[in-house]
């Protein structure tokens, strides 16, 4: 793990970063957005992914890009949640209180 950290902090940066912007833009948006039968099922595969790659079932080169990919998308997600949020505090404050 703190491998991939050293190595690899430009692309979670990255990651961190595309998920900022994500984040910030996806507020905007007025679609219908993910069904909750199909978030539970990612919700699942994501959750079996982490357990996997914890009981480090995939060995060698696999088991390496899968942890990169957990690490990055987990990166994203943070960049989401704070883009998503921080959009939030700025529309919040630009509305007339009333």
């Amino acid at each position: 793990m703190p491998y991939l950290l050293s190595f690899h902090w430009g692309w979670l940066v990255g990651s961190l970063l595309l998920g900022l912007a994500m984040g910030w833009i996806s507020v905007v948006q007025r679609g219908n957005g993910t069904s909750k039968v199909t978030a539970r099922w990612l919700a699942v595969v994501a959750a079996a992914l982490v357990g996997v790659a914890l009981a480090r079932v995939v060995p060698g080169r696999f088991g390496y890009w899968l942890d990169l990919g957990l690490i990055i998308f987990a990166c994203y997600l943070v960049g989401c949640t704070i883009g998503a949020w921080l959009r939030d505090i700025v529309v919040s404050r630009s509305q007339p209180a009333g």
